[in-house]
């Protein structure tokens, strides 16, 4: 994204006022582009090649760049606020004082490296109090309340074919690899991840006073029960499946169905007051149900002190830090650990968000920002209404349906209008661990009580300091936090070329969600409902299976390939953002005209910028990782892949027949 990575430690949002200093910036890195690169054979490189060439990972980094690695940097804005905060006298219960003394305590690792795992002792006793099926279930709910997930992921959210009603669901879980596969595969790479987590769980049963034969013979143990419940898993393609993934059933039948499982008394003990649950992975539980009977106590017991030391590792001494960070570098690529300052700065962020998102939208945010960017947002939403007025593939009455839909979307932009109450959230300077429990509790309770109730449509369910954006269907609504409305995305300064390519382009992608694969199967309201006619939709399926087939082709990594059918909707995003985005520029002033800036049209800046938002570079081992289990394509093909489907694209660099990424006007895909 930027010309060095160093610079994003400087960068915020740019004011109206401060346009004279914002106005030197150079938008394309002209120096950059790699002209040995022809635009046709490989865009991505010929915009980043010598970025990516030259730019070095830091060694607590598995990346760096655009999107993601934004918070890099980003996070350095949020511990200028921690550093003050956290030396201030602040008020009890205010929210700089919750925010400061929970980084504070983090911070104190003399006090945590003396307690040792003290904090895990009473829970661990616990454990061993376990004598039957029925006390091991108890002991599963209660940790769920605290955060300590393991059998069972609870949650409530709303019912997606009655989406103004939020209802408890229960998904698949119990394991602790990336995903089921890796407990199946036998190539080298996902042997080298099963031993270094097996080694893992060693060394967590070695730091409570186990021996070292007796860590490795526990560890096989746990890995064991893990694999069989992984064998229930659907994998990251079958949970894309929407209707596929609900199974509203009555607490009276599977009850019944699924006895030793014991779900009116496990629901009670959850606090969960409802005669009916979602349960979108049926398979996990009655397999689940078969394994509590028989699997040994003893074994179970093994397994539950397992899972809660990994849980919580991270929030104990240092050997445990550790011993969680030799296991994850073999996912990640990381070559040494954050800095204890890195690492408290996103847990205040991931445990006191909306508190610390209140400090850091007072401090950076520029409330003008979000007047411009809902003037982009309207604009593409009229731009895809043209799109969708001008499909040759649809029917009238699926276009009205579709632009019903389009323009039902919610527009949340910046942060929330009402942030996320911390009353009930008790922090004391010095309590690490139990300062971490309290922002659980408090999160499970708030979350209890939505239970059977309207969904709070304000709702948001991301940092505003966050770099990201997102499409939620059952709300049908799309996010633009502050943290994404900075440079390269938007900047005031920026001619609308940049802006449409960047933050356009990003705005579109969010919009196409709730028309790719997932998103056309819910309804303007948010509800699992047919809105399209059978012709309409099958012409639909049959396009996005298309695209899914051409990303597939993309390799990645030695014979990694992208996996179309798990990033389908990504790229469907990608695809229709691209064009959405580039619709809208063509209706400013610049995208009218011809005027060279830095020696390049409007139309090849506008594409120019699209390369640019996602100038990432990342360790092969995060990438592995990343392709099994992420719905992206990899950077390179965010780029490379809407591009190629792209006419005007080609117009504006010339592309022919030849060039390597060229596509003939029958190979091309185009849905939206």
């Amino acid at each position: 994204m930027t010309k060095s990575v160093y610079l994003w430690f400087t960068l915020i949002l740019i004011s109206a006022s401060n346009h004279s200093e914002a106005q030197q910036r150079t938008y394309v890195d002209v120096p950059g582009i790699d002209q040995s690169i022809k635009p046709g054979d490989n865009f991505f490189r010929y915009v980043n090649g010598r970025w990516s060439d030259t730019v070095k990972i830091a060694n607590d980094q598995s990346g760096v760049g655009s999107y993601s690695f934004m918070n890099i940097p980003q996070k350095q804005l949020l511990q200028n606020i921690l550093d003050s905060v956290s030396k201030t006298k602040n008020v009890i219960g205010s929210i700089d004082q919750k925010v400061g003394d929970f980084y504070a305590s983090g911070m104190d690792m003399v006090t945590i490296n003396k307690l040792g795992y003290q904090p895990l002792k009473s829970t661990m006793t616990r454990i061993d109090a376990i004598s039957n099926v029925p006390s091991l279930l108890k002991f599963v709910g209660a940790e769920v309340k605290a955060g300590n997930l393991s059998l069972i992921r609870f949650g409530i959210s709303p019912d997606k074919k009655n989406s103004g009603i939020n209802i408890a669901h229960v998904y698949q879980a119990g394991t602790n690899l990336p995903e089921r596969d890796y407990y199946f595969k036998t190539d080298s790479s996902t042997v080298h991840i099963q031993q270094a987590y097996k080694t893992y769980l060693c060394s967590l049963f070695q730091l409570t006073g186990s021996n070292r034969a007796t860590g490795m013979k526990n560890a096989d143990i746990v890995f064991a029960i893990e694999k069989q419940l992984a064998a229930s898993h659907k994998t990251n393609i079958q949970l894309r499946d929407v209707k596929a993934n609900y199974n509203k059933v009555s607490v009276a039948a599977i009850n019944t169905s699924q006895a030793d499982m014991g779900w009116a008394t496990l629901l009670a003990n959850l606090g969960a007051k409802t005669d009916s649950i979602d349960v979108p992975q049926p398979a996990y539980f009655e397999k689940l149900n078969v394994m509590l009977k028989t699997i040994p106590i003893s074994d179970w017991k093994i397994y539950l002190k397992a899972n809660t030391l990994g849980n919580y590792a991270e929030m104990l001494s240092q050997p445990f830090i550790d011993a969680s960070f030799e296991f994850s570098k073999v996912l990640s690529g990381q070559a040494v650990q954050k800095s204890r300052r890195q690492v408290m700065t996103e847990n205040v962020d991931n445990y006191l968000g909306q508190a610390l998102g209140q400090l850091y939208v007072k401090r950076y945010f520029n409330e003008d920002s979000k007047k411009r960017v809902l003037i982009l947002v309207n604009n593409l939403q009229k731009s895809f209404e043209n799109r969708i007025n001008h499909l040759e593939w649809m029917s009238d009455s699926t276009k009205q349906k579709a632009k019903d839909k389009l323009y039902a979307i919610t527009k949340k932009i910046g942060y929330p209008d009402k942030w996320k109450n911390y009353d009930n959230v008790n922090i004391t300077s010095g309590r690490y661990f139990e300062n971490v429990l309290s922002v659980n509790q408090n999160d499970y309770q708030v979350e209890l009580a939505k239970l059977n109730k309207p969904v709070d449509r304000t709702e948001w369910h991301t940092t505003p300091s966050t770099v990201t954006a997102y499409y939620n269907p059952p709300l049908n609504e799309i996010v633009f936090p502050a943290g994404i409305l900075q440079y390269p995305y938007f900047d005031f300064a920026a001619d609308d070329a940049i802006n449409y390519g960047g933050i356009g382009m990003v705005i579109g992608h969010e919009m196409t969600h709730a028309f790719d694969d997932q998103g056309a199967q819910y309804d303007k309201d948010g509800n699992v409902k047919n809105w399209w006619t059978k012709e309409d939709y099958q012409k639909f399926r049959e396009k996005t299976q298309q695209l899914s087939a051409l990303y597939s082709t993309f390799t990645v990594l030695d014979t990694v390939h992208i996996k179309g059918a798990l990033a389908l909707g990504e790229n469907t995003a990608d695809n229709g953002g691209v064009a959405i985005a580039y619709d809208a520029f063509k209706l400013t002033q610049q995208g009218k005209d011809s005027v060279k800036i830095d020696g390049f049209t409007p139309d090849q800046r506008f594409f120019l910028s699209i390369a640019r938002i996602w100038r990432v570079k990342t360790r092969d081992a995060f990438l592995r990782t990343y392709v099994n289990t992420n719905p992206h394509s990899p950077a390179m093909w965010r780029v490379n892949g809407p591009l190629m489907n792209f006419a005007p694209f080609y117009k504006a660099f010339n592309i022919q027949p030849g060039d390597k990424n060229y596509k003939s006007e029958a190979e091309r895909v185009r849905i939206w």
